[in-house]
């Protein structure tokens, strides 16, 4: 009997087993006694009569194979939309979700191939997978990129100058809970921008004295002929707000941000610290993770998946 291949080559198992029988060599079959997880009960051979020798035949049959025997493969997807329509195409009753909270890379993954949820249930192969690493956006790397580091003085005049637009005015809860826990005021967005022009007016200058005021505040005073329009004292808020998305076209979100400065040689630096950045990366990815969990009805972690063997 013929068998026609996916390349249009006839296989001829009667002829195959013909020139073994000539040869001195046949396929047989093993059959076990005892049952094994994962091993098929036969196993095809090739037995070498004269040598009494067994050869592994699945890949004389594995090339005239026309379609993978299971999936496998990530497919990296760009949007949440996008993961939750791959999940609804390849899912499967054991397939399973995970939610990587690492805020500087948050990432979901959904392990198609998952074990079998069931007691002594059959373990799989975890080799088919959709992956969705969350877009940060041009803003939050922007503020990223900054965060505890060290900035002279002009640099941080015209960061804040270029991020205007970014700003945000306390509420009144945020400006009581800020002053409770660290004992100074929040900053207005036209403050902060009067503090960057006025260091612009004092780049080339040096300090003369900085005092921390009752409020909690910083007050520099420059040692130059020239001043600004409020003088040569310039008052330095403890912190302010930004309304920025950390993820590209998601959600705004209002984050904290300390204000610290250091007097180095009668020279200043500037230390934008995000106060928790952690904290909202991780709430954002925790909501969205529960919107792929209720829309895909699959079974929820945070953490990451085993590596597939």
């Amino acid at each position: 009997m013929e068998k026609q291949t996916n390349n249009s080559v006839p296989l001829d198992i009667a002829a195959i087993s013909d020139l073994g029988d000539r040869a001195g060599s046949s396929i047989a079959t093993l059959s076990l006694e005892t049952a094994i997880a994962g091993v098929p009960k036969t196993i095809p051979v090739f037995v070498d009569r004269k040598s009494g020798s067994l050869s592994n035949v699945a890949d004389l049959f594995e090339r005239y194979r026309e379609h993978p025997r299971r999936k496998s493969g990530t497919a990296n997807v760009s949007t949440l939309d996008s993961l939750i329509n791959i999940i609804d195409r390849h899912k499967t009753s054991d397939s399973v979700i995970f939610a990587n909270t690492d805020w500087q890379k948050p990432s979901i993954t959904a392990v198609f191939d998952y074990h079998e949820n069931t007691s002594g249930g059959r373990a799989d192969n975890l080799k088919h997978r959709a992956h969705y690493e969350f877009p940060l956006s041009e803003e939050w790397k922007a503020w990223a990129k900054i965060n505890g580091k060290p900035l002279e003085q002009v640099e941080f005049a015209e960061f804040i100058e270029d991020h205007i637009s970014e700003l945000s005015a306390p509420d009144s809860m945020e400006a009581e809970d800020f002053r409770g826990k660290f004992g100074f005021k929040v900053a207005y967005p036209n403050e902060l921008v009067a503090l960057s022009r006025g260091l612009q007016v004092h780049a080339e200058t040096r300090v003369k004295n900085n005092v921390v005021l009752q409020t909690g505040e910083g007050e520099i005073t420059w040692d130059e002929e020239h001043r600004d329009a409020q003088g040569n004292k310039l008052t330095v808020p403890g912190m302010f707000i930004l309304s920025i998305a950390p993820f590209f076209m998601g959600d705004v979100a209002r984050i904290p941000v300390r204000l610290r400065y250091r007097v180095v040689d009668r020279k200043v630096n500037w230390i934008c610290q995000l106060y928790r950045p952690d904290v909202h990366i991780t709430q954002q990815v925790m909501r969205d993770l529960e919107r792929v969990a209720h829309e895909t009805e699959l079974p929820h972690f945070q953490g990451t998946p085993e590596a597939s063997s």
